[in-house]
């Protein structure tokens, strides 16, 4: 609030700079973490603790992806490179020209206060433990990447994302709230405490059970469609493809990190409900007890199957619609597709291997999809500074109004011998997307394909291996671009030359430190995951074991 009343002030705003409210911003969403992270010492927070009347539950599972909700956060609002130009050239007066183009500043304010708004939304919706707070909390961090998304207002392809991204998103808001009518309708109650012990006594004889799992079933849906999960992802690729790349990065990956988890709460504690499998099992001759189970269980199996369905679909259509692309953020939106499908694999086998694989999975696609879009900002700064590009750039308008940023996969062409450290490590990133070992993101992929052979998903274990063997060369299409060498510049005139070198001999870029060093962090974590795996895996084996203490 105080940055907001800051910016609204022109007597202060014009004192405090863009980068200064990046950097406020990130060290707020620090000491918030800071917080979380000393709240592990109340011994009570293990059985969860309600708060604002039930409202939200906080557990240690909570408190765990709020840490890493707000760590994720805090380094995506610094990782906007901080980059220095200066150009004096007297012949072709162009330093005031070049230096508009590159003028960002106007939006580093905005996309601060846009960002805590919409992290603020995630915390919430991760602890909801109310229908109510589910979708204000899911509106309220919606509303923020929405804004996000049509950030860059001088861009038409910005504007067409973001109104894409707002009606579409708006439209599963919708049936995510009609199927919280229903269930309020069929239950009168909006807490989930209180729905699941109703629905775990309920008789067979009233409608209940079937509007709870009908309401059940569209809230799903659209929280499916929220994080482009398929049959319901048509909108991701063009929305992520024309919005700028650091405005990619927050919606590939901090909208879906709550989504998921409020998913997997639901569906665990679902599961959970009076342990469908013992009854049964303790209880052959009661027919009251059958019969209540027997429904609700055969309501469990349609939103459990509409997670496979969906799952299914995502491995599907987010590896074979990726071979095709040319434009790198449209691969990536579909590569995040692809690794949908296995988060939702594991989150429908629903063991504790499964969630343990879960919990693994989201925290590894968190490390690797935000050093990958790192790497490719920076890439974006630097190749678009290079001789080819800064005639572009200044010469003809760029299709997506943000200079900076890398659209087509061709562009990276030979940038291994420009800039070797930052091609290996987005190497290093694509081959952990890809699941080659002995990278992070092959022991996630193999976790989740054991917990589903262990718990008979043949079929799915053998789509996730072929999908991943076939994703891996969109991966190889990319490294082989890095490492293949730049075509020769004698197509340009006499004229063009002259202003590369001008260019090239009076410029000077500078990227900040901070963001080098969050790269090297990242990207060591990727690759010595195997050598110190006991802290994070020691985390995810307590999570799920409590989950599952019953």
């Amino acid at each position: 609030m105080i940055l907001i009343v800051a910016m609204s002030l022109p007597s202060i705003n014009r004192n405090i700079s863009s980068n200064l409210y990046l950097r406020i911003s990130s060290l707020l969403l620090l000491y918030t973490g800071a917080l979380v992270f000393n709240a592990f010492y109340i011994q009570s927070i293990g059985s969860g603790i309600g708060i604002y009347s039930g409202l939200f539950q906080i557990t240690l599972f909570t408190q765990l992806f709020e840490i890493v909700i707000i760590l994720t956060g805090s380094v995506i609002l610094i990782a906007w490179p901080l980059k220095n130009f200066k150009f004096i050239d007297n012949n072709f007066n162009l330093n005031e020209e070049y230096n508009n183009i590159l003028s960002i500043n106007n939006y580093r304010k905005k996309y601060s206060i846009i960002v805590l708004i919409s992290t603020l939304g995630s915390l919430l919706l991760v602890s909801s433990s109310n229908l109510i707070t589910l979708y204000l909390s899911l509106e309220l961090q919606s509303f923020g990447v929405y804004i996000l998304a049509s950030l860059y207002r001088h861009s038409e392809l910005a504007i067409s994302a973001g109104l894409k991204y707002f009606l579409l998103g708006s439209l599963a808001s919708c049936i995510i709230l009609l199927g919280c009518g229903l269930i309020y309708t069929f239950t009168g109650l909006t807490n989930l405490e209180s729905i699941y012990s109703l629905i775990s006594v309920v008789d067979n004889n009233n409608n209940i059970l079937l509007g709870f799992n009908l309401g059940l079933i569209l809230i799903f849906i659209g929280l499916l469609f929220k994080i482009a999960a398929a049959p319901l992802h048509n909108w991701a690729p063009d929305v992520y493809a024309d919005s700028a790349t650091i405005i990619t990065t927050w919606l590939t990956i901090m909208p879906k990190i709550s989504i998921l988890l409020i998913l997997f709460e639901i569906e665990t504690q679902i599961s959970l409900i009076e342990n469908i499998n013992l009854i049964l099992e303790l209880n052959p001759l009661n027919n009251i007890i059958n019969s209540i189970t027997l429904n609700f269980y055969n309501g469990y199996l349609w939103n459990n199957n509409l997670i496979l369905i969906s799952s299914l679909l995502s491995l599907l259509i987010g590896t074979i619609l990726g071979l095709a692309q040319s434009k790198i953020k449209r691969l990536l939106a579909y590569s995040t597709i692809s690794h949908i499908g296995f988060i939702l694999l594991a989150l429908a086998i629903n063991s504790e291997q499964s969630i343990e694989a879960l919990m693994f999975y989201i925290i590894q696609y968190t490390i690797t999809n935000l050093n990958t879009f790192l790497i490719i900002i920076l890439f974006g700064y630097i190749v678009k500074n290079s001789f080819k590009d800064l005639i572009q750039s200044i010469m003809v308008e760029d299709e997506t109004g943000t200079e900076n940023d890398i659209n087509y996969i061709s562009e990276l062409k030979g940038q291994f011998f420009l800039n070797p450290v930052l091609s290996i490590t987005l190497t290093i990133c694509l081959f952990s997307m890809a699941g080659i070992p002995p990278l992070i993101g092959f022991f996630s992929k193999q976790f989740i394909l054991y917990s589903a052979i262990q718990n008979g998903y043949y079929f799915m274990s053998i789509i996730a291996i072929i999908v991943s063997i076939i994703s891996a060369s969109y991966y190889l299409k990319l490294i082989k671009i890095l490492f293949t060498e730049e075509e020769n510049i004698s197509k340009y005139s006499d004229k063009e030359l002259k202003l590369i070198n001008n260019l090239n001999s009076n410029s000077k870029i500078e990227i900040s430190s901070t963001n080098s060093f969050i790269i090297s962090t990242l990207t060591l974590s990727i690759l010595l995951f195997i050598l110190k795996p006991s802290i994070l895996l020691n985390s995810t084996t307590i999570l799920s074991l409590s989950l599952f203490k019953f």
